[in-house]
């Protein structure tokens, strides 16, 4: 995994580039301690893990998607192990009344230092239901305790 971390003296900015499961409560550790100490907040680029969290790759690759096409998310990144754990968190979601997508952005926007998500959207469709996140923001402490034990697995 590359990291680069980029701060600049005369404004509380940080850049870094992760492979991690957007779930993961480790996965933006260093960016929550700087947000902490700063007191400033920060955007969650790619939210969705390029698409694994929007419920696409739950029966496997299809064939119009950018893993099928090799373009930024690769093959290797779908193992049996990841499949679960998407499969698992996509119960929680369906529990929640929220597709994958919608509760992964909700999971994001509940933390407080979070203050944006950038998006890719290729229809208006897909908008919407991120926007739909919105609508159930709130984890009880076993959704939250569930989700984290799959983000360590």
């Amino acid at each position: 995994m590359r990291k680069k971390y980029v701060q600049l003296p005369e404004m509380p900015v940080a850049t870094r580039e992760s492979r991690k499961l957007p779930t993961t409560s480790q996965g933006a550790a260093p960016e929550k301690a700087l947000s902490a100490a700063s007191g400033s907040g920060f955007v969650a680029f790619s939210p969705l893990a390029q698409g694994l969290l929007t419920g696409r790759y739950l029966d496997g690759i299809p064939q119009d998607s950018r893993m099928a096409a090799g373009r930024s998310l690769q093959r290797e990144v779908l193992t049996d192990a990841m499949l679960e754990r998407l499969r698992a968190l996509n119960d929680i979601a369906r529990q929640r009344g929220q597709t994958l997508a919608e509760m992964a952005l909700a999971w994001l926007l509940r933390d407080k230092r979070v203050t944006s998500v950038i998006v890719g959207a290729s229809s208006a469709a897909q908008i919407e239901d991120n926007l739909r996140a919105l609508e159930n923001a709130s984890f009880s402490d076993d959704e939250l305790a569930r989700i984290d034990a799959l983000s360590r697995e």
